[in-house]
């Protein structure tokens, strides 16, 4: 049976809205949300045991600047949790869009209660590429740009969400945000966006996971409301994995001239009590996890590789 993903993507189309060769590597007006495309995907059933994903098959109920009506009644009485995806660097749209068709299994057969998740996706416009000539570090700065030219449209995404979010938890069920790798450097930027343009605190999410994130180490102590300082005020818990065998961040660490990414060794000044609350934050260190085959690509993939990382993100779903 195929997995069902409800998603939005600032993604420029190129072609017909059904076609996923359509979705292409250009970003929408960034002050225009009405441009953002809202539709449903499904996806033939991922290999688990291989690490593979099917095809997209169909791309239906396609609508520009909101969820149809259809996809608005689906997930505000889903009858299981809401998991919100939102993908990192290096992953062209149908990458995008089968990695979350792909999260959604692979934590449903952890047979955890609560880990069955209907799944929403943003998808902001990755080129899908990770080095190539001339230049060796052109795409990740493509992908670097673009996600931080993406905090709006996530911010409109976010809205839009939230009378849904609002409908589906009076039904008893919880609502998490998955971020992994560059989907935290786009996550700051629709933070930032939606404080500064006097959206105030919302229940957005029972529990943020933020996993491998491509984004600087200090960002929750910039002034409010900078980068993720306020994210704990859409967020009820923040979960926040790391590891210092993770290589490629400490590539983006070398590209972004030093700067120490926060899913390397986790955030600046994890023992203050006042600016990360244990009662909200949650750090953990996945430096010493090797119940996978790692290798320079999936040292920065252990969240969905490895089957403890897996099992922990469930328990938290």
């Amino acid at each position: 049976m195929p997995t069902t993903v409800h998603f939005a993507t600032n993604r420029a189309l190129t072609g017909p809205a059904t076609d996923v060769a359509s979705y292409g590597n250009d970003i929408v007006p960034p002050t225009d949300p009405t441009a953002i495309t809202y539709a449903t995907a499904f996806v033939d059933n991922a290999n688990l045991t291989a690490d593979t994903v099917g095809a997209i098959t169909a791309i239906e109920n396609i609508r520009t600047g909101g969820f149809s009506q259809s996809a608005i009644d689906d997930l505000s009485h889903p009858g299981r949790n809401l998991l919100v995806f939102i993908h990192g660097f290096d992953n062209s749209f149908e990458n995008a869009i089968t990695r979350a068709a792909f999260n959604q299994q692979w934590f449903a057969d952890s047979h955890l209660a609560g880990a069955d998740c209907a799944m929403v996706a943003f998808s902001w416009p990755s080129i899908g590429k990770l080095i190539s000539p001339p230049l060796p570090w052109s795409d990740y700065f493509h992908d670097q740009t673009k996600a931080g030219q993406s905090g709006a449209h996530i911010m409109s995404f976010f809205a839009n969400l939230l009378p849904i979010i609002t409908a589906a938890r009076a039904s008893g069920v919880r609502v998490n945000l998955l971020t992994h790798s560059m989907g935290n450097w786009a996550l700051q930027g629709a933070v930032e966006s939606w404080f500064s343009h006097g959206q105030g605190a919302a229940a957005l999410f029972d529990h943020a996971i933020l996993a491998a994130a491509d984004e600087i180490f200090n960002s929750f102590a910039y002034p409010a409301p900078g980068r993720l300082s306020q994210l704990r005020d859409l967020a009820a818990k923040i979960s926040i994995y790391y590891s210092r065998n993770d290589a490629v961040l400490d590539v983006s660490r070398l590209v972004n001239l030093g700067a120490q990414r926060l899913g390397q060794q986790g955030q600046q000044n994890p023992t203050d009590a006042t600016l990360f609350p244990p009662s909200i934050y949650r750090t953990l260190d996945c430096s010493d996890v090797n119940d996978y085959a790692y290798d320079f690509a999936s040292s920065h993939q252990y969240y969905r590789r490895s089957p403890s990382v897996r099992t922990d993100i469930a328990g938290v779903l």
